[in-house]
């Protein structure tokens, strides 16, 4: 489906007023990129809002040799993240931001050394770096709890400092990008049609979500529009990850609260999931079936089947929240409130369990589709429990809507043009964790120059601690998996 796409050149001068003037019109901040272009820098700023699909795009050139942008951060949170962001790998002076501390560099880093640069080179020797500059609460009985970034489970590194008297908690601060891996440098003097593989590798429970976006992105940049089958098949992708990872979301829940037979079946029905990926893709996490201008399934998945998955969440939800125990550890924990949802830039879930609709598939569709927006309201571990629980239904009605409605063969191929200029696209996906969005720069070679990546966590990662005032500390596992973000989708 067509979007408006709207381009504006603006200077520094005029920045503020253009991108207030877009949140006032009911736009977002989706996206910051900066690129290097011999003598200038230019920086993009993409601002989405949606139904009907409307998409602008602010673009601001400074020189290389200083640049400065004004900072946007009292307009927009997420525009004070990017302009760290940018100021870390760029070098790019955020002036009059609050807090232009480190974010994507720590301490140990050069301090000059900005590694999306061109002349950028072999970095220097990376030093023993000082502490971080936690905010100290002080007063009669607190105390500090240190937690990471090294953790006993699986799980990505990530630090967590609470700041408690008793149990309670005072204060959380978060602390990531400890294995940032330069995945946005990687796509660069790939050919269109490379990055695919890098794509599904971003974030991996993710692959799907990712894969697609960036495809939509080349296929924008390339002027082509594949045909409706392929779209839907792509869509029926996108929900088979939502399923199985909402499944595993469900059952790690409950186990959290020791609630372990109910995470024992969710489980079970996360494997048979992961079987039917494997029989429509070719591989459990659904990798390989996505790729730019094509779709590539090896056989749909069987609704009455998915009908009884969908029958026994349901049961193993009701079993969980009839439990008098775990749904007083549910209710009223770790609340996210609609106004801090919405001001922070929330996206998929942990949006709409706070109230905030929000939902790209309806948003910034690719084609029309029977979607049923699960929305709630509480913004507590309930909320987001339940938005699961619905979400996984409606997935699986959408999904058997496509299978139901697929015409034509399984594996489409559309053949992508050469570029004769230099381009550019845009591509958004609703993933299971929320909106995905990838931008990206072709040379006339037809060669990535910049890929810019925004996984719908880069958002949600600063609610954790918002909602963790008035917890406490016992109620921290629970609550980080109410949200269960990417640490890979942040720490590009």
């Amino acid at each position: 489906m067509c979007a408006e796409m709207l381009h504006r050149d603006v200077d520094d001068g005029e920045l503020a007023g253009a991108v207030s003037s877009a949140l006032a019109d009911g736009y977002r901040l989706a996206l910051v990129a900066a690129h290097e272009d011999d003598d200038r820098i230019r920086i993009v700023y993409l601002l989405l809002a949606g139904r009907p699909d409307r998409r602008l795009e602010l673009t601001v050139t400074v020189p290389l040799d200083n640049p400065k942008v004004p900072s946007l951060e009292h307009l927009s949170f997420a525009a004070g993240r990017f302009e760290r962001e940018m100021l870390d790998l760029y070098g790019i002076t955020p002036v009059g931001h609050p807090q232009p501390r480190r974010l994507v560099r720590h301490a140990h880093w050069p301090q000059d050394w900005h590694p999306m640069r061109r002349d950028a080179g072999v970095p220097p020797e990376f030093a023993e770096g000082g502490g971080f500059p936690f905010l100290a609460v002080e007063g009669p009985g607190v105390y500090e709890i240190p937690v990471g970034p090294v953790h006993a489970g699986l799980i990505e590194p990530g630090h967590f400092r609470f700041s408690a008297i008793g149990e309670s908690v005072l204060r959380l601060k978060i602390r990531l990008w400890f294995v940032h891996r330069g995945v946005e440098k990687l796509f660069e003097g790939r050919p269109a049609a490379g990055g695919i593989d890098l794509a599904e590798r971003i974030s991996g429970d993710s692959a799907v979500a990712h894969a697609l976006a960036h495809s939509l992105a080349i296929e924008d940049a390339l002027g082509i529009d594949p045909p409706e089958p392929v779209h839907r098949a792509r869509a029926l992708l996108v929900e088979l990850e939502r399923l199985y990872n909402h499944a595993a979301d469900l059952g790690a829940l409950a186990n959290d609260v020791a609630f372990a037979l109910a995470n024992a079946h969710a489980q079970r029905i996360r494997e048979r999931l992961l079987r039917i990926n494997a029989a429509v893709t070719g591989h459990r996490l659904l990798r390989g079936g996505i790729r730019p201008g094509a779709v590539a399934l090896r056989a749909m998945p069987r609704p009455p089947e998915l009908a009884e998955l969908a029958a026994e969440i349901a049961d193993i939800a009701e079993l969980t929240l009839h439990n008098p125990v775990i749904y007083d550890r549910f209710a009223g924990t770790a609340v996210l409130g609609k106004d801090d949802a919405r001001a922070l830039g929330c996206l998929g879930y942990v949006a709409r369990a706070s109230g905030v609709p929000t939902d790209a598939r309806l948003d910034h569709p690719t084609t029309p589709l029977p979607v049923t927006e699960v929305v709630g309201g509480a913004g507590d571990v309930l909320a987001r429990y339940e938005a699961r629980r619905d979400e996984f239904a409606a997935s699986v009605r959408l999904a058997t809507a496509l299978i139901d409605s697929h015409d034509g063969p399984l594996e489409s191929v559309t053949t992508l043009p050469a570029a004769d200029r230099p381009r550019t696209g845009v591509g958004i996906v609703e993933g299971w964790r929320g909106t995905v969005v990838h931008r990206v720069e072709l040379d006339a070679a037809g060669v990535i120059t910049r890929c810019k990546i925004v996984d719908p966590s880069w958002f949600n990662w600063p609610a954790l601690p918002v909602a963790m005032a008035d917890t406490i500390v016992p109620d921290f596992p629970l609550a980080n998996k109410s949200f269960n973000l990417s640490y890979a989708g942040n720490d590009l």
